[in-house]
């Protein structure tokens, strides 16, 4: 069906985050006509004063007047109970999809979500299409394979190194170091947990690595999944707003938000122990009486948003999420996941009834290899570290660096691959406390959840492994004192890397080599009438034109003739999402040296020097002091 894009829609969402993404998904989709409530009471005011809405889409959990009052509502006034309602929510248990099914919802979405989900929603619900039910319907899953035979093991996974154990298993096959004779491997990547969810509850993929309290909330309304495996032990960490580093922590968090990747994960369930131990009642907006507040927003938005959001205190995620955003300098270290809860479960891995029936060969030699890739990320971290940037970050859109890589897998509380056998004590202990203390999600029979027969083979000498859950008032205390003394251990790590020296005016500079395609001889440039100020020109480079920049210029040093040393760098933006490739003419360049975080000293301290937009760090090493450039602040005009 084709959607009439001048379609008016209603989006109601309390957060304004939360509502600035929903509005920028349906501009990208291509709708205009989008009018904004933050409350119910708010959007019932529109829906009274408005004509032609053809389309509500509401948050559930909002002060004043919830999602679910404002659906009863609408169903209830005939001018607008005819208006389908899609209820857009943190709330990813599928009892929440009973009620809003009852209550008389058109189509339901799981928050975080992005545009192609919703896209396919919107299309759904304005066709018609009845998709929302109280219980999942299941169609089997046809598992493929290939000529010779083997299962086409298809998984699904989101950019986090909890699932690098995957990553690491393709490339182990990949290289030829591991030969499957019973199954291929194809990692699916997924845009957010939502769409992770959704394909493993659809059938769409074999398999998945997923948070455990999603996968024990699908188990528990009948998608016919089974736990296999552990994916890795701990993994995460909490952060605060640098901003607020001179704030205690109960004033840093109070009246603000905190990000959690999902409402059913273990993230939610530490993030809460940790704010109520500081004497805060943490909780949604909209769900009884809190001080501060939760919000699901995608695990890869979450450095962005909270480097641009003051009303943001920090958030728990998996890494290397939490140390890539201290390494920018957006926010400081709260703990690692380890802490709390030493050696805890989080990701697991998951597979669909018809695999592990239809294939068990395979399952068995899936699970052989995953532990064998567990086994190689302890012992091999800087290779891990490699093939991590290459599997979590394809297309360099989180500018994922290596360094920031070996520090998580590093970590002495960081995560741990090398015991993956799944302990059904310890999932009890999750859904136990989110159930009793939290009122979330649903118990689930454990025994008929986990399968465990392939680990019992497969994790020889690791089976039953006991964890140890700290006390979280001993836990807070090291927190506090830890802030007081500023020991954060992670800042410079995104400055890490192998840097090309080349020389302005005498005074040398380095250029992160990952944005370097090229350097050439001064080759011939054409001016351009009317130019800004730096633009020297434009050239021919392999087939297509680009502009070429005079560095001195643009840094505010006088301009000077060039000679036999003159050289022009070529870089490529692919790295800042920009695409774009422009030349860097600089007076001559010298060599290629490795920086690392104790050779850095930051650059905010010269703020009145009128390089600093342009300057990333100051690295002393032994021949001198080098001046490193934010190479993406190059491509900003």
């Amino acid at each position: 069906m084709s959607v009439d894009r001048s379609l008016k829609i209603l989006l109601v969402e309390d957060s304004k985050v939360a509502r600035k993404m929903a509005a920028k998904a349906l501009a990208d989709l291509g709708f205009q006509q989008v009018l904004q409530a933050e409350d119910g009471n708010e959007a019932i005011a529109k829906l009274e004063a408005e004509d032609g809405i053809g389309l509500i889409i509401s948050d559930w959990n909002m002060p004043n007047k919830d999602g679910f009052e404002l659906l009863q509502w609408v169903r209830a006034n005939p001018r607008s109970q005819h208006i389908p309602f899609i209820m857009a929510t943190a709330r990813g248990e599928r009892k929440q999809v009973t009620a809003a099914t009852e209550a008389g919802v058109s189509n339901f979405i799981t928050k975080p979500f992005g545009p192609p989900e919703l896209n396919e929603l919107i299309n759904e619900t304005l066709g018609g299409k009845a998709v929302v039910q109280s219980t999942p319907t299941q169609t089997p899953r046809v598992p493929k394979v290939d000529p010779s035979g083997r299962l086409i093991l298809e998984m699904a996974h989101i950019q986090i190194t909890d699932h690098l154990t995957l990553g690491v298993l393709k490339h182990l096959i990949d290289s030829h170091k591991l030969s499957p004779q019973h199954f291929v491997i194809e990692t699916k990547r997924m845009p957010s947990w939502n769409a992770l969810q959704q394909a493993l509850e659809k059938g769409n993929v074999d398999g998945a690595l997923a948070l455990a309290p999603i996968a024990m909330d699908l188990f528990g309304f009948g998608v016919p999944i089974k736990l296999v495996m552990f994916a890795h032990r701990n993994g995460s960490i909490a952060v605060r707003n640098a901003k607020a580093k001179n704030a205690s922590l109960d004033q840093a968090f109070r009246g603000k938000t905190f990000y959690i990747p999902h409402e059913l994960s273990i993230h939610h369930m530490l993030a809460h122990r940790f704010l109520r131990e500081l004497g805060l009642k943490p909780g949604f907006a909209g769900r009884g009486d809190c001080d501060v507040f939760f919000e699901v927003v995608p695990p890869i938005k979450m450095p962005e948003l909270l480097a641009s959001n003051p009303e943001a205190c920090g958030f728990l995620v998996a890494e290397p999420l939490g140390t890539k955003a201290i390494a920018e300098g957006s926010a400081d270290l709260l703990f690692l996941s380890g802490e709390m809860w030493e050696t805890h479960p989080c990701c697991v891995v998951t597979l669909r009834d018809e695999v592990i029936q239809q294939y068990p060969e395979a399952v068995q030699e899936f699970t052989d290899m995953l532990v064998v890739a567990g086994q190689f990320i302890g012992e091999k971290t800087d290779a891990a570290a490699e093939i991590a940037v290459t599997f979590l970050d394809p297309d360099g859109s989180l500018k994922l660096k290596v360094p920031i890589l070996k520090n998580v897998l590093r970590e002495a509380q960081g995560i741990k691959t090398n015991d993956l056998f799944p302990s059904r004590q310890d999932l009890d202990r999750i859904q136990q406390y989110m159930m009793k203390e939290m009122g979330v999600g649903s118990l689930i029979d454990l025994n008929a959840f986990v399968d465990d027969r392939f680990a019992r083979q497969s994790c020889k000498g690791s089976i039953d492994h006991t964890t140890t859950i700290h006390n979280p008032a001993e836990v807070v205390a090291r927190i506090v004192t830890r802030q007081s003394a500023g020991t954060v251990g992670k800042t410079n790590l995104n400055v890490e890397g192998s840097y090309l020296i080349f020389t302005l005016s005498g005074r040398e500079y380095g250029i992160d080599i990952l944005w370097i395609r090229e350097i050439i001889t001064m080759p011939v440039i054409r001016s351009l009438p009317n130019a800004p100020s730096g633009v020297r020109g434009i050239m021919y480079f392999r087939g297509q034109t680009i502009t070429v920049i005079d560095l001195r210029v643009r840094l505010g040093l006088s301009p000077r003739a060039t000679d036999t040393a003159t050289r022009v760098i070529v870089l490529s933006g692919r790295g800042s999402g920009s695409g774009k490739t422009i030349g860097m003419m600089v007076d001559s360049v010298s060599r290629v040296i490795p920086i690392t975080s104790e050779h850095i000293a930051d650059a905010t301290a010269y703020k009145k020097n009128p390089l600093t937009d342009y300057i990333l760090a100051f690295a002393k090493v032994t021949d001198g002091v080098k001046v490193l450039l934010n190479t993406e602040r190059l491509f900003t005009p």
